[in-house]
């Protein structure tokens, strides 16, 4: 197992966190769904994984290369 930080591919506001810390996701689950140029942009998990944690709030703005949370892959 590694511990993996999740970043932002653009920067824009956090719209809605979809999962919580302790969540397991596969790989591609949406942790995070950022508003960016008026587009709804899915922030997904590289890998399958468990949420250590989230850092970042909703409606808080958020540069590109971020991290937004890190995880725990399985």
């Amino acid at each position: 197992m590694a511990i993996v930080e999740v970043t932002t591919e653009v920067a824009g506001t956090v719209w809605k966190i979809e999962s919580n810390a302790g969540d397991l996701l596969a790989a591609e689950g949406v942790i995070l769904i950022l508003e960016s140029m008026k587009m709804e942009i899915p922030i997904e998990m590289p890998f399958a994984g468990k949420i250590i944690e989230i850092l970042v709030e909703e409606e808080e703005s958020v540069d590109e290369d971020q991290t937004i949370a890190v995880i725990e892959t399985s």
